[in-house]
């Protein structure tokens, strides 16, 4: 089974993530980027969807440092956020996000973009 770490700063967002995705994928649910990195030590998920508006370190710096590793930079991570606009949807793809999810998400439109995602990934 295909593992997909959730990172966000919001219990209800992790919750409704982890409830929509359990049945399909080993979901983990991290708190905050830091975290995230602590977590990335012990075990490489298939997949990051990581929150942009975070504490102590955001979204985009977060996927800075997961591109400078090896170890980590070819993990898809797809951008989950509350707000998105011209500059978020390009400092994302200069970045090398491969998506962009708008919360409040649905389960249907996050497991539909995770599959696209982790397919794509397979056929490289």
């Amino acid at each position: 089974m295909k593992t997909v770490f959730v990172v966000d700063d919001s219990d209800t967002n992790l919750m409704t993530a982890e409830e929509s995705l359990e049945d399909y994928y080993q979901v983990m649910t991290i708190p905050s980027a830091a975290k995230m990195f602590v977590f990335l030590e012990k075990f490489v998920p298939d997949m990051i969807l990581l929150d942009i508006q975070m504490p102590e370190m955001n979204g985009f710096e977060a996927l800075e440092r997961l591109k400078t590793n090896p170890t980590y930079a070819d993990i898809p991570v797809i951008f989950l956020t509350g707000y998105i606009d011209d500059d978020v949807k390009a400092r994302s793809r200069e970045l090398g996000a491969v998506d962009i999810i708008t919360k409040p998400f649905s389960a249907s439109a996050l497991l539909e973009r995770i599959e696209t995602h982790l397919s794509d990934k397979q056929a490289d």
